[in-house]
């Protein structure tokens, strides 16, 4: 079981740098194709709002909104639903990312067949749902908690990685994740702006696509650890009922004795 734990704590990291990756497209989807929004960077949003209300080489106002109101939504949804729920991997993890990529997997093919053209309500409505499902996800990473990959934001991936590295003094710790967060949302924004000279829909739907993977990986993931869990707990009930049998024996065999005597 110890073993397994590892191999589990392993594989979370896999999958949370995988959407560190989806991530990276999702942002560059947003900010090229839907007038300079990020649906999943908050701070990018609030930094080109403040801009955009200073009347700012004329920036977006409505779109960041739209933006930080749909993932403020979505993060409250998924804390929602999260709260009570076990510590790491847990049945509302799979629905949180299974919601999520598939609401972008939707979103995706859907633009193929209704292209979304800046500032109209067609557009705003995809940003808003590609806001909500990126909050959702940051919610359901947040609940598993693994260190220095939050999925949706690297600046205190980047801190961390300069203020405890070896130069400064410190010991290294989660340097190579650290590097990995960082490469792969710069992976997964030149990727996304690739595949935005294709279409509009191909990033959303490749990010879909790889996240409903991680929700399937995580789903089976957990359910060999129920199986190991229970084949432990057996385990551990078979030996205590052999236990109780050989007490139970002992005692009638100092019973019988004592009644010979």
């Amino acid at each position: 079981m110890k073993r397994f734990r590892r191999n589990q704590a392993r594989m979370h990291l896999v999958m949370m740098l995988t959407l560190t990756f989806t991530t990276g497209i999702i942002d560059a989807v947003g900010y090229l194709g839907l007038d300079r929004v990020f649906t999943a960077n908050m701070t990018g949003n609030v930094v080109i709002l403040g801009m955009a209300i200073a009347q700012a080489d004329g920036l977006p106002i409505v779109g960041p909104i739209v933006a930080l109101a749909a993932f403020l939504l979505g993060a409250a949804i998924g804390g929602r639903v999260l709260r009570g729920g076990r510590a790491g991997w847990s049945g509302r993890s799979t629905t949180s990312f299974g919601v999520t990529g598939g609401v972008l997997l939707g979103l995706g093919v859907s633009t193929f067949f209704f292209v979304p053209e800046e500032n109209t309500p067609w557009a705003f409505t995809i940003t808003g749902l590609l806001g909500a499902a990126m909050g959702l996800q940051a919610a359901a990473a947040r609940k598993i908690a693994v260190a220095d990959v939050t999925t949706v934001v690297v600046t205190s991936t980047i801190v961390g990685l300069a203020s405890e590295s070896k130069l400064a003094g410190g010991t290294g710790k989660n340097f190579p994740r650290r590097v990995l967060a960082v490469v792969l949302i710069l992976a997964g924004a030149g990727v996304g702006a690739l595949l935005l000279q294709v279409h509009i829909g191909v990033g959303m739907g490749v990010a879909g696509g790889l996240t409903l993977l991680v929700a399937l990986a995580g789903h089976l993931l957990r359910e060999r650890r129920r199986e190991l869990e229970a084949r432990e707990a057996a385990a551990a009930a078979a030996a205590s009922g052999s236990g109780d049998i050989e007490e139970a024996r002992s005692a009638t065999s100092g019973a019988n004795g004592a009644a010979r005597a």
